[in-house]
């Protein structure tokens, strides 16, 4: 059998949360924050690539968006094939059981937040002394392209980022449920690879992403503050992915094919 039933995949990601909850604090966060940073590897490839074509922008800009979201995925394939823990993958992870009751509502709310500060430090590592300090994108075309990125993710009021937050994660979470689907390498790629691109070519906003793309422009010089940051972006973002992860992918999920005497 090539594939995982959607029953199997509840079962392998009730697994997964169980293994996740026996983690050492030091554990998490180490595993967190080599998540962040390979989340951040990602963004700056789709930076490097879709960045550097302002021609084909102009005259097409729907091109320039596939290929940033063509080249984002790398980074949750590192996060799944290599091992990390990352925030938003695991906000889907932990529901089934817990509402099955098999484990405690501590449990996801331990993980997500060390990982969630675990994702933090990476991601800024590497915008900062992998990405600023290198001058990877310190000239033109990509310091625009960089500028323009988080000034967009700024200027949004707090529900257009909320609702951006759940389509975002949603997305990344059945990334995640496709790749479980899978047992061998090339199909967990696939199946990462369509939902990622989606998510990114469409706007949406991944805190954990965010952490690496806002940090980066404030580095390079852009006019956008710390506090601008975290409160019109982060916050919204972050409470969006929560709900787009924990209740469109791992509760619904649940419901459909796990919930007791469900008679859907």
């Amino acid at each position: 059998m090539s594939l995982f039933t959607p029953p199997e995949i509840i079962k392998i990601a009730g697994q997964s949360a169980m293994q996740k909850d026996k983690y050492s604090t030091k554990k998490i966060l180490t595993l967190a924050f080599m998540a962040g940073a390979y989340i951040a590897f990602g963004g700056l490839l789709s930076i490097l690539l879709a960045g550097g074509m302002p021609e084909i922008t102009a005259k097409n800009p729907g091109i320039t968006k596939f290929v940033f979201g063509a080249a984002f995925p790398v980074g949750l394939m590192m996060v799944v094939m290599a091992g990390a823990e990352l925030f938003t993958g695991n906000n889907a992870y932990f529901m089934p059981n817990v509402l099955s009751k098999k484990q405690k509502w501590t449990a996801p709310l331990r993980n997500w937040s060390l990982v969630y500060i675990g994702n933090f430090f990476g991601a800024v590592f590497v915008a900062y002394f992998l990405t600023h300090l290198t001058e990877v994108v310190s000239s033109e075309p990509w310091t625009k392209t960089i500028f323009s990125i988080a000034e967009a993710k700024t200027s949004n009021p707090f529900y257009k980022t909320f609702l951006k937050g759940i389509g975002a994660n949603w997305l990344v979470c059945l990334a995640l449920w496709m790749g479980m689907s899978a047992q061998h390498t090339s199909g967990k790629i696939l199946g990462i690879w369509w939902p990622v691109m989606t998510f990114v070519a469409l706007g949406f906003e991944h805190s954990i992403a965010n952490m690496f793309f806002i940090p980066l422009a404030i580095f390079e010089g852009a006019s956008i503050t710390w506090s601008s940051f975290i409160v019109d972006n982060l916050i919204p973002a972050t409470l969006g992915n929560i709900v787009g992860g924990a209740f469109f992918v791992g509760t619904l999920y649940w419901y459909a094919y796990e919930k007791p005497s469900n008679q859907i």
